[in-house]
């Protein structure tokens, strides 16, 4: 007869999987990972938490936030650790989040070297820093400087 593996502490949790202590008890806590109690009242995970921790830390490296990573776990069938084919079927399911995320970058690298060449170098103009400016209809520059001076 097999036994079943013995559980981890959070320590041997922590140092397994990289992630912290801290960590491991606010992943429980936002219900991203279950643990029990031992006998003696400390934190204990099955070993299969590795594989779970993996996954999270995965889908936050491809950006995901925690409520999006809890959602997809949510989707698993009785709370069981992710396998390949999870994967494979929840980061389908992430492409358009993460073409939108190129997108966007794109058009920042775009403005970022259009706004180097503008040498205005004004945190109250500038196209990135406030994107709802109203004087940037005006031009670049320091136009400003000019319209104050006109008086």
């Amino acid at each position: 007869m097999k036994s079943s593996p013995s559980p981890l502490s959070i320590g041997q949790l922590a140092k397994r999987s990289g992630v912290a202590a801290s960590a491991l008890r606010f992943y429980e806590a936002e219900g991203l990972l279950s643990g029990s109690r031992s006998a003696g009242g400390h934190r204990q995970y099955p070993r299969q938490a590795l594989r779970r921790i993996a996954f999270i830390r995965a889908a936050q490296t491809v950006g995901l936030s925690l409520p999006q990573i809890k959602a997809a776990l949510a989707t698993l069938p009785d709370a069981r650790t992710p396998t390949k084919a999870d994967w494979a079927r929840l980061s389908a399911s992430w492409a358009p989040l993460l073409d939108a995320r190129i997108a966007a970058l794109q058009q920042l690298r775009q403005r970022l070297t259009g706004c180097i060449g503008c040498g205005c170098l004004s945190l109250k103009a500038c196209a990135l820093y406030n994107p709802q400016d109203e004087v940037a209809a005006t031009g670049t520059g320091a136009r400003l400087l000019r319209i104050e001076t006109d008086r």
